[in-house]
């Protein structure tokens, strides 16, 4: 069991952005959606986290949210991995109940984006977040920036959270903001990890990124967890052919699904479900659309002409117990 806390030496690599297995009927499937969380840690995945937009945080009632933390927490700890719960909502009462719950159960961190109905003035930036790491009682923050917040951080923000809460040890930077430029990132990594998508971490690595929220650390958890070695070690050619591998397939999807209107869960379900890794539900929440059997087919077939690595035709890695 991992039992150092998090910090920002430790807090890297590619994180399992998991989606939620639900029932025909709606529900939540926890025997299924314990069984992904277990299988990511034992392939070596460093921690797993929920309540992002793959894990339809934004579909999922306060029950459900408890439910879903809890299963992450229990089946990360049995596997040795560490556990971050989003804890994100339109409004602070609603973070800060998520969040003193993620403390209460054992989380390793939160993960928190700015309330994305109604804009957030730039006043309420610092107390918003204030009150939310308050309510965790001051376990390590990780902001989700996303336009779709629709409120773009700046570097001098940025670094106001840090130094209101200390524990603010990374940010999930998106297309479009901050963290997500070679000159952001570079700035924000003087005092904050920085992840990104899986694709950039061979451009964005000797600036300063740390990591990612990884959808295709599941999907292929051989290559991914490789490829992240490689940037470890710095080796930035090998880096750079891992990365457009992975950015080949991602034209793949966007090319051939790109007019279904697939969300980001749908997506992430598609590619893992189809590699034969995950065993989640390909149903997300309406009113989004998800893929079909015949889409998991189409992409299987792409993995085994050009991809072959994604497919789990071996054991997973195994335990770290072992």
């Amino acid at each position: 069991m991992t039992t150092e806390a998090l910090s920002r030496e430790n807090f890297r690599g590619p994180w399992a952005g998991l989606p939620v297995a639900w029932t025909e009927a709606g529900g939540f499937d926890e025997a299924t959606y314990r069984l992904d969380v277990r299988r990511c840690a034992d392939a070596g995945a460093p921690g797993v986290y929920t309540g992002g937009t793959t894990g339809e945080f934004y579909a999922m009632e306060l029950d459900e949210f408890r439910s879903v933390a809890r299963a992450t927490i229990e089946e990360c700890r049995a596997g040795g991995a560490r556990a971050m719960i989003g804890c994100t909502s339109t409004y602070t009462l609603g973070a800060c109940r998520r969040a003193a719950y993620a403390a209460e159960i054992g989380a390793d961190a939160v993960q928190l984006a700015l309330p994305f109905w109604l804009e957030i003035g730039d006043a309420q930036i610092v107390p918003f977040v204030r009150e939310v790491v308050r309510a965790s009682g001051g376990l390590p923050l990780s902001i989700y920036e996303t336009d779709r917040a629709r409120k773009k951080l700046t570097l001098d923000q940025h670094r106001a959270i840090k130094d209101e809460t200390p524990k603010y040890l990374m940010v999930k930077a998106t297309a479009g903001t901050l963290g997500a430029t070679p000159e952001g990132c570079a700035r924000l990594s003087e005092f904050v990890n920085v992840f990104v998508g899986e694709t950039r971490w061979a451009e964005l690595g000797p600036l300063g990124a740390a990591g990612g929220c990884s959808s295709a650390v599941y999907w292929g958890p051989r290559f991914v967890l490789d490829l992240w070695n490689r940037v470890e070690a710095r080796d930035w050619d090998a880096a750079a052919a891992g990365c457009a591998r992975l950015g080949g397939l991602f034209d793949f999807l966007f090319q051939t699904f790109g007019d279904r209107g697939f969300t980001d869960t749908g997506y992430d379900r598609l590619g893992g479900i189809a590699s034969g890794f995950l065993k989640t539900s390909l149903g997300c929440r309406g009113p989004y659309p998800h893929p079909t059997r015949a889409d998991v087919g189409r992409l299987c077939a792409y993995y085994s002409q050009h991809f072959p690595e994604m497919l789990q035709v071996q054991p997973l890695i195994g335990s770290r117990d072992e």
